[in-house]
């Protein structure tokens, strides 16, 4: 997916505001470098409010690309951080970027797939993840697999994209070929598969408006920042990325593509 490729743009924006390439960074350094999701760090903040995480708390992070989440849990929630990330160079830049930041100790970094990875069974206090899922057709095994991790008792939030009942053949195909989302179900379907795989006190926010606006105001912002992004990392990097924004952009215009906050917790091992 283009928002994923050239990433050596990280370590080329940050040599252009004069980091070199093993110096200390804060987390703040990074936001808009390292939270390749919807509002960034608010959505995160959002995440740490809503699931009650305090310090000490373990979470999962499924799809941690670039660790900016990561990070932030870790940073401002004092919580023990496992990420998960398949691709290997992001992993890679990202367990760098998390040692540049002193965060060492709270994270750690693995290059697997969630769905095979081998884990340490009902361990995790809360699990997150930002606009991942959508990139994993078996909903079912996806789901067992979360609910499997978690404690009793422990908590998942998710931010994905859901079907809404005007997605047709061309936007299906436009998220299949430039998103890689090759299935999505509607709102309904998808709390179906919730509740089918164990969780209760399922909670689930439209974000679809919000996330249209979002995708919008960001290609405005980088068509207007052509020359000095062109000038930083090349003509080919910027177009990919162009290309990107607008894909998002045309399928949030669209009757088809949804955008979906949900949370949900596993229940205790006894009635309460």
């Amino acid at each position: 997916m283009k928002l994923y490729t050239h990433v050596d743009r990280v370590e080329r924006e940050l040599g252009a505001r004069g980091f070199g390439l093993d110096d200390p960074l804060s987390i703040e350094t990074l936001f808009d470098l390292d939270q390749l999701h919807y509002h960034g760090p608010a959505a995160v903040r959002a995440a740490i409010d809503r699931l009650g995480l305090v310090e000490g708390d373990r979470v999962i992070d499924v799809g941690s690309g670039l660790g900016g989440p990561a990070r932030l849990l870790a940073a401002e929630g004092g919580c023990r951080v496992t990420a998960i990330e398949l691709q290997p160079d992001l992993n890679q830049l990202a367990a760098d970027l998390t040692r540049r930041t002193g965060l060492e100790e709270q994270i750690e970094h693995h290059c697997a797939d969630f769905l095979t990875i081998e884990q340490p069974g009902q361990h995790f206090d809360a699990l997150v993840s930002w606009l991942t899922f959508l990139h994993i057709p078996d909903r079912a095994a996806l789901l067992e697999r979360c609910f499997g991790c978690l404690r009793p008792g422990g908590s998942i939030l998710v931010e994905d994209f859901y079907a809404r009942p005007g997605l047709g053949p061309e936007h299906r195909a436009m998220l299949e070929n430039e998103v890689y989302c090759r299935a999505l179900p509607s709102w309904e379907r998808y709390r179906d598969q919730i509740e089918t795989a164990g969780f209760e006190r399922i909670e689930m926010e439209d974000m679809s408006a919000a996330w249209g606006r979002f995708v919008r105001d960001r290609l405005d912002e980088f068509l207007e920042r052509k020359a000095q992004y062109v000038a930083i990392h090349g003509h080919d990097a910027f177009q990919a990325l162009a290309h990107f924004y607008a894909v998002m952009v045309e399928l949030f215009q669209s009757d088809g593509l949804g955008g979906l906050r949900w949370c949900a917790r596993r229940p205790d091992a006894t009635p309460t």
